[in-house]
């Protein structure tokens, strides 16, 4: 399973992603958590004691049907991937190194290609069922313009409670749908009270977007953030982790998964 994570900048994709990754891995899944933000910042949320280096574009060959892997998965993970807290094998998108050196089109590619072989039964590698991916993707529409993340199998919308996190989360869905993602779900995040989850929930049904999970604010958040430290590791059995680790079992439940 391939999980992307998108949304607004700031609505708390990377905490989510984070936290989702480590509570999989402790379940007893094999996991991968890749930073697609070329702004980096899930190492340092899933606890990671070292920086991790940019998957280069080395790794992928164009080809006639799209960019696909020059190493079997395996190998590449070996090769530039770090493990982290609970086993996580991290890997990075590549950023910008210098100022106006252009676009990350190889960067993207690269991560687009990492994923659709992640997904197994291709020449990279055999189908790996147990294999979970989750993505923390940018704040921004352009890895769905681009198709960087068409191989998601899951896209959770993280939304806040206010109009214009709910507008990115409705411009994104259609996107989403385009590249014929097979679930695409919102993540109601950061809720104060019950009129908070009422308004999220009304507008999600205004436009036909299922909601999934509702995360109450929790002050730990902003805690561990400040403190440099992971939510899980500062707050094991806060609010925001119940709620994220519920979200986690109803996605890798089989009846879920077709939902």
């Amino acid at each position: 399973m391939r999980i992307g994570i998108a949304g607004k900048g700031g609505v708390g994709k990377t905490t989510i992603a984070a936290t989702m990754a480590r509570l999989v891995a402790r379940s007893g899944a094999t996991v991968v958590a890749i930073d697609a933000d070329s702004n980096p910042n899930l190492a340092t949320a899933m606890g990671l004691d070292h920086a991790t280096r940019p998957l280069p574009a080395s790794v992928v060959s164009k080809r006639l049907d799209g960019p696909a892997l020059t190493d079997t998965v395996d190998g590449v993970l070996a090769a530039h991937g770090a493990v982290g807290p609970d086993g996580v094998v991290m890997l990075s998108m590549g950023g910008p190194a210098h100022a106006g050196e252009g676009c990350l089109c190889s960067a993207h590619a690269t991560v687009g290609a990492v994923l659709g072989d992640l997904g197994g039964d291709t020449a990279a590698g055999p189908a790996r069922p147990e294999l979970v991916t989750v993505v923390d993707m940018e704040a921004s529409p352009e890895q769905l313009s681009r198709g960087t993340v068409r191989n998601v199998d899951v896209l959770l919308l993280v939304a806040e409670p206010y109009f214009r996190s709910l507008e990115t989360v409705r411009r994104l869905a259609p996107l989403a749908a385009e590249l014929s993602i097979a679930r695409i779900g919102v993540i109601a995040n950061k809720l104060r009270s019950g009129a908070d989850g009422d308004a999220v929930a009304e507008f999600c049904a205004r436009h036909e977007l299922p909601v999934l999970a509702a995360v109450p604010y929790d002050d730990a958040v902003a805690a561990a953030d400040l403190a440099g430290r992971p939510l899980l590791d500062a707050a094991p059995a806060g609010p925001a982790v119940t709620a994220i680790g519920e979200l986690t079992t109803q996605l890798r439940t089989p009846s879920a998964r077709h939902s």
